[in-house]
């Protein structure tokens, strides 16, 4: 099957191939087939419930580097913010107003220098917002365009405890995940294994507030 869609491929214009990949996207989609990252499940599920417990009419919301497949923008914020690497850079920039919600997903592993990322980062949030970010762990090296620097559950705690925010972490992966993430991204699909193994994190994330100051 794989040769033959290959042969395919290289017998059709760009476009018809890219019109044949939309409508089985579609016609899979009409299938309960789920085109989100199996790694990335669980983790957007729970950053969807925290932000439907939010008055999220109410939030001005900062997204760093969403390129254009992000799933946040569109959430009915009172004002959505969205600055891109290498135009904007967090690591050396911060913009002149703060926001309740500062939303980094997938994008501070990719940093030189995170430290000063996630300093920056507090500068920007008000002193009742919250910082949402999550990076992978047991996943292979994907440079867009670098790629330095890996977390587990209590590294990501600690660095953000540096950075002067109090951090609830979260963590998910299995055996099964790692594995498949060897040559491609595997989708969720039809309804891949959820299961929780906590010694094998592939994705893990934070919810972080600024450290309130000690009177």
């Amino acid at each position: 099957m794989f040769i033959l869609l290959k042969m395919i491929k290289r017998r059709v214009s760009p476009e018809t191939w890219e019109a044949g990949q939309d409508f089985f996207r579609r016609l899979r989609g009409a299938m309960g087939y789920q085109e989100t990252h199996w790694i990335r499940k669980t983790q957007i599920d729970s950053w969807q419930a925290f932000l439907g417990a939010l008055p999220v009419g109410q939030l001005d919301v900062l997204e760093i580097s969403p390129a254009d497949a992000t799933i946040w923008r569109d959430a009915g914020y009172r004002s959505y913010t969205a600055v891109q690497f290498p135009d904007f850079d967090v690591t050396k920039q911060t913009l002149p107003r703060q926001f309740d919600v500062i939303i980094a997903d997938q994008v501070f592993e990719h940093l030189r220098d995170p430290a000063r990322a996630a300093l920056n980062v507090r500068t920007m949030l008000k002193d009742d917002g919250v910082f949402m970010l999550a990076t992978p762990f047991l996943i292979r090296i994907h440079a867009y365009p670098s790629d330095y620097t890996r977390w587990t559950p209590d590294g990501l705690r600690d660095f953000l405890e540096d950075a002067g925010f109090d951090a609830e972490i979260h963590a998910w992966g299995n055996r099964k995940a790692v594995v498949a993430n060897f040559k491609h991204w595997a989708a969720f699909g039809w309804g891949r294994d959820l299961r929780n193994e906590p010694n094998f994190p592939v994705n893990v994330w934070a919810y972080a507030r600024k450290r309130k100051a000690v009177t």
